[in-house]
């Protein structure tokens, strides 16, 4: 009886391949593990190995077709054996049943791309292909793609383009946390046998400022510049943005065939007495303090609160971080997160964790923080870090759907009116500058072209830059047993990595959480040097489905911050050589 051979589904997100070349033809003897043919998919291309023994007695589909996953390509069966013709079909409903009954996803039909949008109209002087609203990440990535694509583009920002990430977020925070960085080496000199003539030191906070605002007017300049390149008119004042597609600013109004909406985010507050005193800083506000307090509290233990707190720290500052949840970072993995908790303490932060703040007193220019389990804290000045929002300024004519205060996007980020797109921050989809980018690119596409691509943001690495520096993509432990029961965890850490304990770096480790089964990498966790640059291998690898054991066919430089990774991978296996060995 004839064997089908069809398309294979190589992984999660594989819909279709195309037949690059066969390797046998009709009528040759196959074994088992000959190469039969090569194909493509969207990732990678592959040599597929015969499961079966026998004669190739037709092939269904040639070299160049483009083929859906577990359809029929042809048949394997004993020599002068003959297939019916018409049986590829029932084939392939077949294969959907054995998928089905092993409990593995249906891949859907593919999706037909829609076609470029042809013989459109003239726009007039005053009339956009797209109009982007908002300059940051999302924005001035949409407007650039939007132009490569041909478009005719505007783009309204209020302020600076750049967005949050580039003016008062991500940049700045660097610069600072790069200080910090400076002043732990200075800490170490000796003991490396650099002797300095005094290790004292003062920081210049004007100095320390004026340098942050030359490096993100760099920036800022460089968005700017890249936009007119591309011949994307830029307006800049507050958008208000019409359900007809039309953008008021100040006194003119344009109109736009599609709208994209990247107005991003804004700092987060709390109502609670006392947190409108001056002494109240936002993380925008205190990128721009050029008086040094001598003690800061920070309300709230995420990322832009650790980083900005380890920031003043490492300059002498008393600082204490106030967090609700039990631990920092509490999106991070738990043992991640009490790793780092462990290591900022030793450089000085104080972290209180499970408590929030119920009331704020200002007395004598200074701050008592009353917490709601009757402890106080008092501190020259306040950091409020408890997260952003969307920001929906010059939206409020629009009447989208929204999903709490975000407003709510398809796959391909267009909201409930037609051909109106909201990448980034505004979605709070993932309220990262790096995943804002993909999300407008994605939405220029759409709105050129028509609903051709979606946005896969399963992923994304997140980072947190601190000394030693945190990064993660996927899940975490807990989510991970949560889903699938049982998992494989392996662990590396950088107090046995030659290069790390050469640049006094040996804190933290890397962890990888793999299936059971088929050892799928479902999340890397590192805490240590150069995390936020690692991370993005294991995004990669993610990305491409590899699995632990695919993975460590490749080789890792020595000596290198990655090979803890790669460490790490081989213990999932029990294989890691520099690991002593697991308990069975």
């Amino acid at each position: 009886m004839a064997v089908e051979i069809i398309m294979p589904k190589l992984g999660v997100d594989m819909q279709e391949g195309e037949i690059i070349e066969w390797k046998k033809q009709e009528g040759e003897t196959v074994n088992v593990g000959d190469i039969l043919l090569e194909i493509n998919s969207d990732k990678t291309s592959m040599e597929i190995e015969a499961e079966d023994a026998g004669v190739l007695i037709k092939i269904v589909r040639q070299a160049g077709d483009v083929v859906p996953v577990t359809e029929v390509i042809g048949y394997l069966g004993a020599e002068g054996e003959v297939v019916e013709e018409g049986a590829a079909p029932a084939s392939a409903e077949k294969a959907t049943a054995d998928l089905e009954a092993a409990g593995l996803e249906v891949p859907k039909a593919p999706e037909a791309a829609a076609a470029p949008i042809a013989d459109k109209a003239p726009l007039a002087d005053d009339e956009y292909d797209i109009i982007v609203v908002g300059g940051g990440p999302a924005g001035y990535y949409a407007a650039i793609r939007g132009a490569q694509l041909g478009g005719k583009v505007a783009i309204v920002e209020k302020s600076e383009f750049g967005g949050t990430c580039l003016n008062v977020g991500c940049i700045p925070t660097k610069t600072y946390l790069k200080n910090a960085e400076i002043l732990d080496g200075i800490k170490h000199a000796a003991g490396r046998g650099i002797n300095l003539a005094s290790t004292n030191y003062t920081i210049d906070m004007d100095k320390t400022v004026d340098f942050k605002n030359t490096v993100v007017k760099k920036l800022t300049s460089g968005v700017s510049g890249l936009l007119r390149a591309n011949k994307v008119k830029m307006y800049n004042g507050l958008g208000q943005v019409n359900p007809d597609k039309t953008v008021t600013i100040g006194s003119e109004t344009i109109k736009g065939r599609n709208v994209i909406l990247a107005t991003g985010s804004k700092v987060s507050r709390i109502n609670i007495p006392g947190i409108d005193s001056k002494l109240v800083l936002t993380s925008d506000d205190i990128l721009d303090l050029r008086e040094m307090p001598k003690s800061l509290a920070v309300m709230g233990g995420g990322v832009v609160g650790i980083e900005l707190g380890l920031v003043w720290a490492s300059y002498g500052v008393d600082v204490t971080v106030i967090e609700m949840a039990d631990r920092i970072i509490p999106a991070m993995d738990k043992e991640i997160s009490t790793e780092l908790q462990k290591i900022l303490s030793k450089k000085g932060m104080k972290i209180k964790t499970s408590v929030g703040v119920s009331e704020i007193v200002e007395e004598n220019n200074q701050l008592t923080l009353k917490l709601n389990n009757g402890e106080e804290v008092v501190a020259e000045k306040a950091l409020l870090s408890i997260g952003r929002v969307p920001q929906m300024n010059g939206l409020e004519n629009l009447n989208l759907e929204m999903d709490r205060n975000r407003i709510k996007v398809n796959e391909y980020q267009e909201t409930s009116i037609p051909g109106i797109y909201a990448p980034g921050d505004v979605n709070g989809t993932k309220m990262l500058a790096h995943a804002a980018y993909r999300m407008g690119e994605v939405a220029a596409e759409n709105a050129m072209h028509g609903n051709v691509r979606k946005a896969n943001l399963e992923f994304t690495p997140a980072a947190v830059y601190t000394h030693p520096e945190v990064a993660m993509v996927g899940m975490t432990e807990e989510d991970a047993r949560a889903k699938y029961g049982d998992v494989l965890i392996g662990k590396n850490s950088f107090t046995g990595n030659g290069r790390a304990i050469a640049s006094n770096e040996d804190q933290g480790f890397v962890k990888v959480i793999a299936d059971a089964k088929f050892h799928e990498i479902l999340g890397v966790h590192i805490v240590g040097p150069a995390a936020a640059e690692m991370i993005n291998e294991a995004a990669t690898i993610m990305e491409a489905e590899l699995t632990v054991d695919e993975l460590l066919l490749s080789i890792h430089g020595h000596p290198t911050f990655s090979e803890v990774m790669y460490e790490a991978f081989a213990d999932v296996l029990g294989e890691a050589i520099h690991n002593p060995p697991k308990r069975k």
